[in-house]
C-alpha cells in the first residue's frame, strides 16, 4: 500500500531488457481487482494454444481484465503442435469458461505471428503468464523478439496454487483418465 492509503495497489516489477538498456517486458502482480482501474483505451492480446484452458490461464485473463481496458484470448494456431481438437472447438470451451460478465474479454483464432495480429486489432501489449524461471527464460526471449517489431509484453506471474498445472500436465492426466479399463463396482 502507497501512503498508509487502504486501497490495494498495482505492483509493477521490471524484469528484463534489450542490449540498449530499453525495457523488453515487466512483469506485473495486482494485488486485487479493487481499487485496480485499467489503462484506459488499452487492447491486451492473451496468445496460446489453450489445449485444454486451464484454471491458470483463466485466472490470468481474470487479472488482465482488470489492467486493461479489452483482452482478447488469442488461440494461436500452430502447425508445429498437435492440439487435441480444432481451433474452433477450443475456442468454443475458451468461450464458455468465460464468465457473461467478463464483457471487455473477447477470444478469437488465429494463424500467424501474434505481432502481426496485435498490428491488426492495434493492440499495444502482449500478456503471457509465467510459472517458473525457465518459462522467464524463454518468455524473455519473446519479448526482446516482439519489442522489436513494436509490440510491449506484460507477464503475469501464475498463483502458487495454479502454477503446476499446465496444458500439458493437463493432457497427460486427461490422456490417462481415459486409457483406464472402467471401474468394475461388482467385485
Amino acid at each position: 500500500m502507497v501512503g498508509g492509503d487502504d486501497k490495494p495497489t498495482l505492483g509493477q516489477h521490471i524484469c528484463g531488457w534489450d542490449y540498449r538498456g530499453r525495457v523488453v517486458g515487466v512483469a506485473v502482480t495486482a494485488t486485487s481487482d479493487r481499487g485496480v482501474a485499467p489503462v484506459r483505451g488499452s487492447l491486451a492480446v492473451y496468445p496460446g494454444t489453450f489445449d485444454p484452458f486451464t484454471p491458470g490461464h483463466r485466472d490470468l485473463v481474470a487479472r488482465a481484465r482488470v489492467m486493461f481496458d479489452r483482452v482478447i484470448v488469442l488461440l494461436a494456431v500452430n502447425a508445429d503442435k498437435q492440439p487435441t481438437a480444432e481451433a474452433t472447438a477450443r475456442a468454443a470451451l475458451v468461450r464458455d469458461a468465460m464468465p457473461a460478465a467478463w464483457r471487455n474479454v473477447e477470444v478469437d483464432t488465429w494463424t500467424g505471428l501474434t505481432t502481426a495480429y496485435c498490428s491488426r486489432r492495434s493492440a499495444t501489449v502482449i500478456v503471457r503468464g509465467v510459472r517458473t524461471a525457465a518459462d522467464l527464460r524463454y518468455e524473455y526471449q519473446l519479448a526482446a523478439m516482439n519489442k522489436q517489431l513494436g509490440i510491449q509484453t506484460v507477464w503475469l506471474p501464475a498463483r502458487p496454487q495454479l502454477a503446476a498445472t499446465s496444458s500439458t500436465v493437463a493432457r497427460a492426466y486427461r490422456s490417462a483418465q481415459s486409457a483406464r479399463p472402467p471401474h468394475n463396482t461388482e467385485e
